[in-house]
């Protein structure tokens, strides 16, 4: 059985190739949906990181906002309990069989500055 920080960076590396691939949406022509759906995979991986590490059980959800009140007892930074994520949560379902839901440029970008946040407070958090 792997240890838990190696979990935990398991979760982080997963994550990482999931911002990869928003930024890498964000310098094209799009598609933008394929970016707003990595964008909430990533911080779903970053919040199961935090869970991985202090050996909690990973719940089987995309919703961000569960998992978030699982991580709050771990993170100590006020700014990750005002963090509002449910508009990334609907990106799990929304791109992917709503048909009439094309996000723009701009949705895409505040997507990722949401993903990058998340991953600052969570690399604060854990050492892996």
């Amino acid at each position: 059985m792997k240890h838990k920080e190696d979990l935990a960076k398991g979760w982080i590396m997963k994550g990482d190739s999931d911002l990869a691939t928003i930024k890498l949406t964000i310098n094209s022509d799009g598609p933008y949906d394929t970016g707003c759906f990595h964008a909430q995979q990533a911080v779903e991986k970053y919040l199961k990181a935090i869970l991985a590490f202090h050996g909690e059980p990973i719940p089987r959800t995309h919703d961000l906002e569960e998992i978030q009140l699982l991580c709050i007892k771990w993170i100590a930074d006020s700014d990750f309990r005002d963090l509002s994520l449910e508009d990334l949560s609907d990106y799990a379902v929304s791109v992917r069989y709503d048909f009439e839901f094309w996000p723009d440029l701009n949705t895409a970008r505040e997507a990722l500055l949401i993903v990058n946040t998340v991953r600052v407070i969570i690399m604060d958090c854990i050492n892996v």
